[in-house]
């Protein structure tokens, strides 16, 4: 499974295009709802060996405004080649699919984003020829959801609100708002979403809160992520039982042999999850004169 948060940012409007409707909505910008979408090719490669591949490319078909492109970036940090690369995009679409195109920037860092929502300016200053305006969604403009009620109007925003939102203090709020609301979807809408928030916590401290959430709330689904933690729980159950078996191995020897056992030894040996140490202690109870010698060099 890809644990990027990239990944997730730009990848859930190929699962959900008509969410960009709506984060258009929240940043306010009017576009036509869609009366239809594709999800095109998203390599940019002209013939020569460059390549340049946009992160998510779709285009849109609606009644009143005609079609357009919108190419989804995400972005992680500050990059000052971005902005070059991004109006290149837009001049390549435009030449290619002869439709006007659209760039939509998600980031989880509030200065990324506002770096992203910055007009740039190609040309000379006394008569720039091109003007790069991205529309950004990140921490500083997308909603903070924390209600069920809110989550349940509109899963695909609340996914990609609280991607965005990785870092917030309200973030534990924020994914008990989604797993209240998951516990109740049907599952092949829900393991998407489980999945698009595993990937979007990243290596973030949520993304441990996330795995415990969905470990307990939503232990019935069959997500990758679900049957990755049921795996873990099984191996650590195997792990917890091979402990105790080979403790209890080690404190039956040394009763057999009349060894005393002060309840520090016995609690230390008991405290042990190490099966290798534990057969080390076993080997040493059959001939050690004290409880404690079993403990010598480790």
């Amino acid at each position: 499974m890809v644990s990027s948060p990239h990944e997730a940012m730009h990848r859930i409007f190929q699962e959900h295009p008509e969410l960009f409707s709506r984060v258009s909505e929240v940043l306010g910008v009017d576009f036509a709802p869609p009366t239809s979408f594709t999800v095109l090719p998203n390599d940019l490669t002209e013939t020569q060996p460059l390549e340049r591949r946009v992160d998510t490319l779709l285009r849109f078909d609606t009644e009143g405004d005609g079609s357009f492109l919108l190419a989804v970036e995400a972005q992680g940090k500050k990059d000052p080649d971005k902005p070059a690369s991004w109006a290149y995009y837009a001049s390549y679409l435009l030449t290619k699919y002869r439709l006007q195109p659209m760039l939509l920037v998600v980031c989880q860092d509030r200065s990324t984003a506002e770096w992203a929502a910055r007009p740039v300016r190609f040309g000379p200053p006394q008569w720039p020829l091109l003007t790069l305006c991205p529309l950004v969604a990140g921490p500083h403009n997308m909603p903070l959801i924390t209600s069920p009620a809110e989550v349940r109007k509109d899963l695909a925003l609340a996914t990609l609100a609280a991607i965005t939102h990785a870092t917030n203090p309200d973030i534990g709020a924020i994914l008990k708002a989604m797993t209240n609301v998951l516990r109740d979807t049907p599952a092949a809408l829900a393991n998407p979403i489980i999945e698009f928030i595993a990937q979007g916590m990243g290596k973030h401290p949520s993304a441990a809160l996330w795995r415990k959430l969905v470990a307990v709330d939503l232990s019935f689904y069959k997500s990758p992520l679900s049957e990755e933690l049921r795996d873990e729980g099984r191996a650590e159950g195997r792990a917890e039982g091979e402990a105790r078996r080979a403790a209890e191995d080690v404190l039956a020897v040394l009763a057999e042999r009349g060894v005393d056992v002060s309840e520090a030894v016995r609690e230390r040996i008991r405290g042990c999850g190490d099966v290798e140490t534990l057969g080390r202690w076993l080997r040493r109870a059959v001939t050690a004169p004290s409880a404690d010698a079993i403990f010598e060099n480790g």
